[in-house]
């Protein structure tokens, strides 16, 4: 009797989630694996406050409000990143104003901000979890 090679099992894998600091809790947005660098997507919080939340091409996730303040639309998920003094931003689809990936602030108009929040990348399960867009 010939018996088969045994395959070696691959190790089982945790799956990372991104987490946001939401009233002084850690909420789960999405698994990191959703995320594609250098590009956003949109998280609906439980208050139903809207996040877009980016992975940047050095895999530092970062999350601020969707919605842009100079039009009112919800679309700065789908904005492109970039740096400028060495500060991550992205730019707005629309009139390409630019804010701040750890401060929320416009760089383009300082008396405008958006809030940014606090982001973290743990393996594990947890009890909450947002609808990601």
């Amino acid at each position: 009797m010939t018996m088969a090679p045994m395959t070696p099992m691959a190790p089982e894998r945790t799956a990372v989630r991104v987490e946001l600091l939401v009233d002084q809790r850690w909420f789960a947005v999405c698994e990191l694996t959703d995320l594609t660098p250098g590009r956003g997507v949109a998280a609906l919080l439980p208050d139903g406050a809207q996040v877009a939340v980016f992975l940047d091409r050095s895999g530092r996730v970062y999350a601020i409000a969707n919605q842009d303040p100079f039009t009112g639309a919800y679309v700065l998920s789908r904005g492109l990143l970039g740096s400028a003094g060495g500060r991550p931003f992205v730019a707005s689809p629309l009139l390409k104003q630019r804010f701040d990936l750890q401060t929320g602030r416009c760089l383009d108009d300082e008396g405008v901000v958006v809030q940014a929040y606090a982001t973290r990348a743990r393996a594990g399960a947890d009890e909450a979890s947002a609808q990601v867009a």
